[in-house]
């Protein structure tokens, strides 16, 4: 009985990553909110948002780098950077060496230098495909030494957030990320230098509690979801409902934690004003 629970979480698993139970033409992507189906042409030219219901679907770390950064101009950092198994975690080197096999990645964010709108930038993108981008030792490293060449560079940094939080496999060390990036955030504030974070979806736990929250200016994309614990571990401690919606980009904004939705399409524009007044200003 128990082997059968977990062959059914494994189940539900897969339809949470958008696995399609029928195999689909490949030419098709069906949407995950209005099941309509988009050709996949059409669906990557929009940006990945769905042209009938205005779904943003989640993007990769390179598929990002190239909407927003100038062609050419991206150079990667701390590639190099890999992950150790401090804790010993069972499976845990092996499930590393396999997401770098299906993606290329060498782990879960994604840090560099380059140009938007011809202004230089220090960026970061998180991806969710290298296990849901969990902060773990090597995540808060790359990030906190990208705030650091900014600050020896002065350049802004801007970090696209999306993460399940802290990674369990490395325990404690995963939670001291939260710190170490943070004091390299506050350093590069203390320099007079604009951090700009845009919350993507999902935007969760250390995460959300720590450096994504630091944004000088914080941008989000449309019903991102943005929050610290799970509804019912949250309904648990306090002992009432709380809101629907009350963990969305909208509700955060409503409340004061996000400064601006802006859609998919409209980000790189918004990037480069913000950006440019930065420049004016320390020119």
């Amino acid at each position: 009985m128990i082997l059968d629970m977990f062959k059914k979480n494994r189940n539900i698993a897969k339809e949470l990553e958008g696995v399609p139970e029928v195999e689909q033409p490949k030419d098709v992507v069906v949407c995950k909110r209005c099941k309509n189906e988009v050709l996949r042409e059409n669906y990557q030219r929009n940006l990945y948002v769905c042209p009938l219901c205005g779904h943003q679907s989640r993007m990769s770390a390179p598929q990002r780098i190239e909407m927003l950064c100038d062609e050419g101009s991206f150079k990667e950092h701390d590639r190099r950077l890999r992950t150790l198994n401090p804790l010993k975690f069972k499976g845990y080197t092996d499930k590393i060496e396999n997401l770098h096999q299906q993606t290329g990645l060498t782990e879960a964010v994604v840090t560099g230098s380059a140009k938007i709108g011809g202004m230089p930038v220090a960026i970061g993108v998180m991806d969710t495909r290298f296990l849901m981008a969990s902060m773990g030792s090597v995540v808060g490293e790359k990030l906190a030494r990208l705030f650091e060449y900014a600050t020896r560079k002065k350049l802004p940094v801007v970090l696209f957030t999306a993460s399940g939080g802290a990674r369990m496999h490395e325990g404690i060390f995963s939670l001291m990320q939260m710190a170490k990036v943070s004091a390299a955030a506050g350093k590069h504030s203390q320099a007079g230098l604009l951090y700009i974070t845009v919350l993507t979806d999902p935007t969760t736990g250390g995460v959300t509690a720590s450096f994504a929250m630091q944004g000088d200016i914080i941008l989000a994309e449309p019903r991102a979801v943005i929050g610290f614990a799970g509804r019912r571990v949250i309904e648990g401690t306090i002992g009432s409902k709380l809101p629907a919606g009350f963990q969305s980009a909208e509700f955060a904004q409503d409340h004061g934690f996000v400064d601006k939705i802006v859609p998919r399409g409209e980000l790189k524009e918004t990037l480069q004003r913000i950006l440019a007044l930065h420049v004016g200003h320390h020119k």
